[in-house]
């Protein structure tokens, strides 16, 4: 039986030294769910946050069904701990499970350039305007499909005020380039960055997160970022990051059974 974990810290240990903030967001219950074989001393379990879904612990067939029976996604990135795990996911899932890579960014406080990326902000171009995600441009992206992360994980404004942050690029009213939050924890952010196509390979990307990064010194955040192909890792070292290490994800569509 797969079971909702309410007191989240009994899964800390199945989750020990995976270096994902959307895991710690489960683990301190500020978003996202954990589920497990049992309540009181789990073997195995699941962090399901937004389009991503980790497995930890002892590989459980039933987690992965469990996984399949869920009617709020479509797509999921499946990220598992071991290659157990990715057996399980490859058996049950078949052709719909395609495998992937993911690039892990090095989580280093204190590495960032302050001047140098206060710099790059500066040099945005003056058809352009840079905004920190206020109340009405955060009901305004949740309606934009190809900027939705950027707020979609975040009920409601009060929320992403207290867990999130963002800088967005304005073209005529129109957000046009962003970095924002994908999701938060305590004492940070895990950046989405997006650009709308028609505006790409202008430098509104690199412009973007540079501000966000500052916004997040400011708080006292850390930054969060992890990439999803070679044209994030460039990005991100651009900014000052550092590459740490590729990774094995699946990219699953929906399972419907007849």
């Amino acid at each position: 039986m797969v079971v909702e974990l309410r007191q989240t810290a009994k899964a800390a240990t199945l989750f020990e030294g995976w270096q994902e903030t959307l895991i710690w967001s489960c683990l301190e219950g500020v978003m996202g769910k954990i589920y497990v074989d049992a309540l009181d001393s789990p073997v195995s379990a699941v962090a399901l946050l937004g389009d991503f879904c980790f497995l930890a612990g002892k590989p459980d067939r039933e987690i992965i069904l469990y996984g399949a029976e869920q009617e709020a996604w479509e797509f999921i990135i499946m990220v598992p701990q071991n290659e157990g795990w990715a057996y399980l996911v490859e058996e049950y899932y078949k052709e719909k499970a395609k495998k992937a890579v993911r690039y892990a960014i090095k989580k280093e406080p204190d590495i960032f350039d302050r001047k140098k990326l206060q710099a790059v902000v500066d040099g945005l171009p003056e058809e352009y305007s840079l905004k920190m995600m206020d109340e009405e441009l955060f009901w305004r992206c949740k309606e934009i499909k190809w900027c939705r992360d950027w707020v979609s994980q975040y009920e409601d404004y009060s929320i992403y005020q207290k867990y999130g942050l963002g800088a967005v690029v304005l073209k005529d009213g129109e957000p046009v380039s962003g970095a924002s939050s994908y999701s938060g924890y305590a004492g940070g952010i895990e950046i989405e960055i997006d650009t709308r196509e028609d505006c790409q390979r202008k430098g509104l990307a690199y412009i973007s997160g540079a501000k966000l990064i500052l916004a997040c010194i400011e708080r006292d955040w850390y930054p969060s970022w992890d990439a999803q192909n070679m044209w994030s890792v460039a990005l991100a070292e651009k900014l000052g990051y550092h590459f740490d290490h590729a990774y094995t994800v699946y990219e699953v569509s929906k399972v419907t059974n007849g």
